[in-house]
This record gives structure tokens, C-alpha cells and sequence, in this order.
């Protein structure tokens, strides 16, 4: 089975994250994605993050109705930080037969050998690099790049996705909810009534 691994923190997930997710499956003829919430993002120890609670609800809200996406806690279910290695080696340790591919965004891709064994990620999963419809991905380079970077041929192990600009994030979300404006369109329904419901992220103070 070709499985998608797409982690994150998804405070909140947003149409971004659910247009990347649908295009990778579609090119990369994935299986299933699965929707990876990070318990502690390492480049992110300082940071203040909603619940596991509330981001794997979320995630449960947005993603229902379609079989391909599921929602994984294997993070959120291990203490420390959220090191995508250990992830990917438990998954393989748990059903060697899997493919996995790991999605991230393309100007993400040539920060890997900054990440916590990069070359042992290129072993366990193909890196798929989404090009979030902004100028073209120098791909012959990005992947000279990570090959002399990390003394490995990475020619095989990277993937190039193309999805429509979404031009969005989960801090620009947050900051709406805070200041009172709508995020209708920018969230699944589910998500902007969660949102609502639960006071998530709460109004600014004037």
C-alpha cells in the first residue's frame, strides 16, 4: 500500500493542507494519506499550540467523508518531540509491506539535511516536494542540492507535486478568529464552526 504521511501541526488544518493532501494522492496515486498531527514540532519547542484534543478533532471534522484520508496519532501517542524518523521507522516496523511517502512543501524540502537523520528519511519514505503554486521548483537543483548535501544519490527519492496557490495559512487563521473575522472558505464548515463553538484562539483585545 502507497501511503501518504503529511504531518504537521494543523492549528488549525485549512483548505491548504486538504488541496495539498488531494493532489499528492492524485499524482503520486497514493493509497491513503494519512494526516500526521505533531505532538511537539521540534522547530516549534517555545511555541503554544492548541490541544492534541482539538487538532486531531479538527483534523476528524475536515477530512470526513473521503476513505483516502485518515487520521494518525502515532505521534501524539509518544512522549518528546516530534521527530519525523521516528515516526517513518515505526511505520515501517509495523508493516514493512507499506510505501510511504513523506509530503512537505517544496521550500521545505531543501531545509532536510538540517532535520534529525535526513539521510535515513530519503531510506524509509520518498519525499514528495509541493510546489504551493508559486514560481516553478528548480527541481534538477533542489535535488543536486540534497544529494551533495547528504553524500547520497537522491535522484529516486524526491517527487515534485504541483497544487493550486492557496495563499493561507493556520497563523493568518488564527489571527482572523482572534480579531473577529470570518474564515468562512478558508476552513472546511466543520472546522469554522469547531472553531466557533470551543472559542479557539478567542478575540484580541482592543
Amino acid at each position: 500500500m502507497r501511503i501518504g504521511i503529511f504531518g504537521g501541526t494543523f492549528d488549525p488544518i485549512h483548505l491548504g493542507h486538504l488541496v495539498l493532501a488531494e493532489q499528492c494522492w492524485e499524482q503520486c496515486r497514493l493509497d491513503e494519506v494519512w494526516f500526521v498531527p505533531a505532538a511537539l514540532p521540534p522547530h516549534k519547542l517555545d511555541a503554544t499550540i492548541s490541544s492534541a484534543k482539538a487538532r486531531s478533532e479538527m483534523i476528524e471534522f475536515a477530512i470526513a467523508g473521503n476513505p483516502a484520508f485518515k487520521l494518525s496519532s502515532i505521534e501524539l501517542n509518544r512522549s518528546g518531540p516530534s521527530y519525523t524518523v521516528t515516526t517513518l521507522e515505526e511505520l515501517t516496523a509495523s508493516d514493512p509491506s507499506r510505501e510511504l511517502f513523506l509530503l512537505i512543501g517544496a521550500d521545505s524540502v531543501r531545509d532536510l539535511p538540517t532535520w534529525r537523520e535526513p539521510r535515513r528519511i530519503l531510506e524509509l519514505a520518498t519525499v514528495v516536494a509541493v510546489n504551493r503554486g508559486r514560481a516553478a521548483v528548480a527541481q534538477a537543483e533542489t535535488v543536486q542540492i540534497l544529494t551533495e548535501q547528504l553524500g547520497i544519490d537522491a535522484s529516486g527519492r524526491v517527487q515534485f507535486v504541483e497544487m493550486p496557490g492557496i495563499d493561507t495559512s493556520a497563523t493568518d487563521i488564527r489571527n482572523r478568529v482572534a480579531d473577529g473575522l470570518s474564515v468562512r472558505y478558508l476552513v472546511p464548515r466543520a472546522v469554522e464552526m469547531y472553531l466557533r463553538e470551543n472559542g479557539l484562539y478567542g478575540r484580541k483585545e482592543s
